[in-house]
């Protein structure tokens, strides 16, 4: 089970995320994302892929992310 989306989001200052139209596009992004992952997840392992190996698969997807913050050379 997916756990809920988190109350606090941590701001760059530290202090969580305040404003209400923020809130509310975070919540509805990891709704999204949520849904997608386990969709790819039981179709990967409906097809037989292995689960730790997808679960592995996703983590790494997530791990190659690219802050949009990063400067580019």
């Amino acid at each position: 089970m997916i756990p809920p989306a988190p109350v606090h989001w941590p701001g760059l200052d530290g202090n969580a995320v305040g404003c209400r139209e923020k809130l509310k596009m975070l919540a509805e992004n990891y709704a999204e994302v949520s849904q997608v992952l386990q969709d790819a997840f039981e179709d990967a392992v409906l097809m037989g892929v292995e689960e730790a190996a997808m679960r592995r698969i996703l983590a790494d997807v997530v791990a190659g992310l690219v802050s949009p913050k990063r400067v580019k050379r």
